[in-house]
């Protein structure tokens, strides 16, 4: 009985804190979005993107929390719903790696640079502080339950830190030097960390897939 109030407790943190996670992404993609689109910059366009696809994650992650959460789940349907996790988080990180190439190739064969905007910058700076600290809650709560797919949903929030670091230092760099190349280009270095994130996520959901047949 103990055993199993302690693993309901953990169920509940966990659906906390991607709730919290949810919400902010979904702010955060707002504001990254309008600020890209205004300032032109292929690296708040890619956060704020990056940052609905999170929301996809993390709404798959709660259906997973909530799927433990059923009367009656057997241990085979909850690593089902884990492997569907760690398929959609895992296909959520290419698609956005695919994106952000194929955008920052187009810039810099059109010569795009990116203008300032604060609030990308303030949003940015937000994003650098919280993540790290989302990250350090979903690995502890996911070794608790035994989730890769909440852990890996924490490389998710790893990925939107090493974007926001990036959008903060290519914004300071193009505006002290007006370096007109270095959004994309910054933003093609961050392709190889979100699709190598992807490719494991996939890999681990399609190996437990097979594991299962």
């Amino acid at each position: 009985m103990q055993v199993k109030t302690s693993y309901s407790k953990l169920l509940q943190k966990s659906l906390r804190t991607e709730y919290f996670s949810v919400g902010w992404m979904f702010l955060e993609f707002l504001v990254a979005l309008y600020s890209g689109i205004r300032a032109g910059s292929i690296l708040l366009i890619a956060f704020g993107l990056d940052s609905l696809l999170e929301i996809i994650a993390g709404l798959t992650l709660i259906w997973r929390l909530h799927k433990a959460e059923v009367a009656g789940m057997t241990e085979s349907d909850i690593k089902i719903a884990e492997r569907r996790s760690s398929l959609v988080v895992g296909s959520v990180l290419l698609l956005l790696g695919i994106y952000i190439f194929s955008i920052s190739i187009y810039d810099l064969t059109a010569h795009q640079g990116a203008q300032d905007s604060l609030m990308g910058i303030g949003l940015a700076v937000s994003a650098v502080f919280l993540m790290p600290f989302l990250v350090h809650k979903k690995r502890s709560l996911g070794k608790a339950l035994h989730s890769k797919a909440l852990i890996e949903d924490g490389m998710c929030n790893i990925t939107c830190a090493y974007m926001a670091a990036t959008v903060l230092i290519g914004t300071l760099f193009t505006a002290l030097f007006n370096w007109w190349w270095l959004d994309a280009t910054a933003a093609l270095f961050l392709c190889y960390f979100i699709m190598n994130e992807g490719r494991e996520a996939l890999h681990e959901g399609l190996a437990q897939e097979k594991k299962d047949e």
